[in-house]
């Protein structure tokens, strides 16, 4: 198996779909993922917006398994491994090279507050040590408002020292953009830079960035797509203008009922609502509002409702 290529463009931490008792639902996984690489968007399954740290590693391990029978390319496939246990994320970063994904998304282990860059070095790299394979690659995840475990400029530095070949990029949620051009500014070689929002798009492109990984790329994958492929174009602001619109309206709701309600409205499957506990779905109110601020917009989510089918 030849070394994967690294990524580039706009990827996105899919929804995961629950049946009736709260299990993961395969199919419908595979049917949204399907649609998605469709619009040209690759798979950040177990991210954020996956509800990733509500699924145990059994769960992720069996999905990438029914992902990949399903017909998914692993090579688009970057799941997230990062996990509090160091045995987890060495188990889920194994099976996902074993399956031939192309990367994954690997948060800092997160419970412990106030961790030394000694002790977040020690950990990725006990993970690629134990993981011990030439193929794996290796996307760190800055997402400090949520993690509360920030990774240093000097930290991912010495991981790319250490780790040129499996250290390969970062994707920065952290939602302030001078951190992101101090890395796209750093001089670390063909190292990959992702915006953790399609906010941050253009001028991460503009920048020498690689793309982003974004929440709204589950719902507006193409539009997202399109500006990631004209970034030099002369229209490129008003680009952007129109997906801040559409990133608006959603983060006037929780992010992941209000992305999972706009699959159950466009797909027309009620299914799609359900998220697991401690999350819970939009009340009749906040759907009524969701729906009539996307309709305002005349938003759109084409061939979602035929991809079920």
């Amino acid at each position: 198996m030849s070394a994967p290529e690294k990524f580039s463009g706009v990827l996105t931490p899919v929804i995961t779909p629950f049946t009736a008792d709260l299990t993961p639902d395969a199919e419908r996984l595979i049917r949204q993922c399907k649609w998605m690489l469709l619009h040209n968007v690759g798979l950040a399954v177990f991210g954020t917006n996956s509800e990733a740290n509500s699924l145990s590693t059994d769960e992720k391990i069996e999905l990438m398994d029914r992902l990949v029978e399903g017909g998914i390319d692993p090579a688009r496939m970057m799941p997230g491994t990062g996990c509090c246990a160091l045995s987890d994320s060495v188990k889920l970063t194994e099976h996902a090279v074993k399956l031939g994904c192309g990367g994954t998304l690997m948060l800092p282990p997160f419970y412990y507050k106030g961790v030394s860059d000694d002790g977040l070095y020690a950990n990725f790299s006990e993970i690629i040590q134990k993981v011990g394979d030439a193929n794996l690659r290796i996307y760190l995840y800055h997402i400090p408002p949520i993690s509360n475990v920030p990774l240093s400029l000097g930290l991912i530095e010495r991981l790319i020292k250490e780790y040129p070949d499996t250290v390969v990029g970062v994707k920065d949620s952290g939602g302030v953009m001078e951190n992101t051009l101090a890395m796209l500014k750093a001089g670390w070689d063909d190292f990959r830079v992702f915006a953790g929002a399609e906010t941050f798009l253009l001028e991460n492109m503009r920048n020498g960035g690689a793309g982003c990984i974004s929440a709204t790329a589950n719902v507006n994958p193409a539009a997202i797509h399109n500006l990631y492929a004209n970034w030099q174009s002369d229209d490129a602001d008003a680009l952007q203008a129109g997906l801040d619109t559409v990133r608006d309206i959603f983060q006037n709701f929780p992010m992941i009922p209000a992305l999972k309600a706009a699959a159950a409205i466009y797909g027309d499957d009620a299914d799609w609502c359900r998220v697991r506990p401690p999350l819970v779905a939009l009340d009749e109110a906040q759907m009524a509002g969701l729906t009539q601020a996307l309709h305002g917009i005349d938003f759109a989510m084409p061939g979602l409702k035929e991809a079920a089918e």
